[in-house]
C-alpha cells in the first residue's frame, strides 16, 4: 500500500481496498514517480488473483514494432531472429494481473489489437493461425491526460472508457508533504538493507526537505536517501549535506559559534587533538557552526590570530603558506574524526562535496593522514 497518512493516501488506499475484490480494469493516473506500480501490486496482493503472477511491461520503454511479441508472444519463424516460440507477457500473467504501464504511449496500431483483448479475451501470438483465450486482470497507468490525447486522434476514446473502469489517481508528493516523515523512514529501512547504512536526517534537513517542490515526486525523494546514505557513512544528515537545490533559498552554512562552543574554546585542553575528538564523538553540530579560526586554534593548539600574525623579514609566499595550512588541517580534521569525510567536513565547516574537491586538489585520501603540511 502507499506510505503515508494525508488525506489523499487515506482516500487511495480506501479505494484499492474497495477495488482488490474485483476484476474491473483499473486505470491509475498521476505524474512520474508517484508510485502508480505500487498502487498497481497492492490491487494484485489483496486481491483473489495474489497467488498467481503479477506481470509489469513499460509500454513506453519498447519500441513499437517489438511491443506487440512482448505482450503476446511469437510463433517460431514469425520474423527473423525468431527462432524459438516465445510465450508473452498475456500467457505469463495467465491467471494473475498484468500491468501495462505508460499506456498512454502505445502506438495506435497496439491499442487497437489490445481493445479486441479487452473486449474478447483472446489474443494471437505473432505469427499464429489460431486464437488462445486469457484469464488476466488488466491495470494500466499512465502520466497523460489521455482526454487531451484523444482530442488530438493520438488514443483511442473506445480504449480508454474500457480501462477507465474504476480510476484510481496518485497525487503528487507536493501536495502530500506531511508524509513525508513516514515516506523518509520506509525509504530509509529500503536503503540500509540494500547498503547496511541507515540514513538519518536531523529536524533542519527534515524542514528544509518540506518546502521543496518534488518535480520527481517518491523516485525522487528515493534516489536522494540512497545517495545520501552512500555519501554520508550512516552519519546524522545536516542542511548543508544536501545537494544545494534541496536547500531552502538563501540558506548558507552557520559560522558563528555558540555561547557553548565559545566556552569550549575557553578551556582548551593541552591535547587540542584530543578535544577536536570529543567534539566529533558528541558535539557535531557545535563543531561543524564554529569559525574557522576557532576550529585552527583546537587543531594547532594556539590562537590562530597570534599564528598568522607573525610576517617573516624577507616576506612569504602567502598562498603556498595557506594552502600548507589548509592541507594540514584537513588532515587533523580527517584524523579528529577516524577518516570519516562527513564528519570532518562539519569539523570545518565546509560542505562534504566541498572538502572532497579539496582532498583531491592535495592528493588526500580519507585514510591519508600522515603528513600534517605544518
Amino acid at each position: 500500500m502507499p506510505t503515508g497518512q494525508s488525506l489523499a493516501i487515506r482516500r487511495v488506499n480506501r479505494l484499492i481496498q474497495q477495488v482488490a475484490g474485483f476484476d474491473s480494469n483499473v486505470l491509475i493516473l498521476g505524474e512520474s514517480g508517484t508510485g502508480k506500480e505500487v498502487v498497481a501490486r497492492a490491487i494484485h496482493e489483496l486481491s483473489a488473483r495474489r497467488l498467481r503472477p503479477f506481470v509489469a511491461i513499460n509500454c513506453g520503454a519498447i519500441p513499437s514494432e517489438l511491443l506487440e511479441s512482448e505482450l503476446f508472444g511469437h510463433e517460431k519463424g514469425a520474423f527473423t531472429g525468431a527462432l524459438n516460440l516465445r510465450r508473452g507477457r498475456f500467457e505469463l500473467a495467465e491467471g494473475g494481473t498484468i500491468f501495462l504501464d505508460e499506456i498512454g504511449d502505445m502506438n495506435p496500431t497496439m491499442q487497437v489489437k489490445l481493445l479486441r483483448v479487452l473486449q474478447e479475451r483472446v489474443f494471437e501470438r505473432v505469427g499464429a493461425t489460431s486464437s488462445q483465450r486469457c484469464d488476466v486482470r488488466i491495470i494500466a497507468a499512465t502520466h497523460r491526460n489521455l482526454e487531451e490525447c484523444i482530442a488530438k486522434g493520438t488514443f483511442r476514446e473506445d480504449l480508454y472508457y474500457r480501462l477507465n473502469v474504476v480510476p484510481v489517481e496518485m497525487p503528487p508528493l507536493r501536495e502530500r508533504c506531511d508524509d513525508l516523515p513516514e515516506l523518509i523512514a520506509s525509504l530509509s529501512e529500503r536503503v540500509r538493507a540494500t547498503h547496511g547504512q541507515a540514513t538519518q536526517l536531523l529536524p533542519a534537513t527534515l524542514a528544509a526537505l518540506q518546502q521543496y517542490r518534488w518535480p520527481g515526486n517518491v523516485r525522487e525523494l528515493a534516489n536522494l536517501l540512497e545517495r545520501l546514505g552512500v555519501q554520508c557513512g550512516g552519519q546524522a544528515i545536516d542542511v548543508c549535506d544536501l545537494p544545494s537545490r534541496y536547500q531552502p533559498a538563501g540558506y548558507t552554512p552557520p559560522v558563528q559559534a555558540p555561547e557553548s562552543a565559545a566556552a569550549m574554546l575557553n578551556a582548551v585542553t593541552s591535547d587540542p587533538l584530543a578535544e577536536l575528538k570529543n567534539l566529533a564523538g558528541g558535539e557535531e553540530l557545535q563543531a561543524a557552526q564554529m569559525s574557522a579560526p576557532a576550529v585552527a586554534e583546537l587543531l594547532q593548539g594556539a590562537p590562530a590570530s597570534e599564528a598568522m600574525a607573525e610576517l617573516p623579514v624577507g616576506g612569504m609566499d602567502l598562498r603556498a603558506y595557506l594552502e600548507d595550512l589548509e592541507r594540514g588541517l584537513i588532515c587533523k580534521a580527517l584524523e579528529a574524526a577516524n577518516g570519516t569525510v562527513a564528519q570532518a567536513a562539519r569539523l570545518l565547516g565546509l560542505r562534504r562535496t566541498t572538502l572532497v574537491e579539496k582532498l583531491r586538489k592535495y592528493g588526500l585520501a580519507a585514510g591519508d593522514l600522515s603528513a600534517t603540511g605544518t
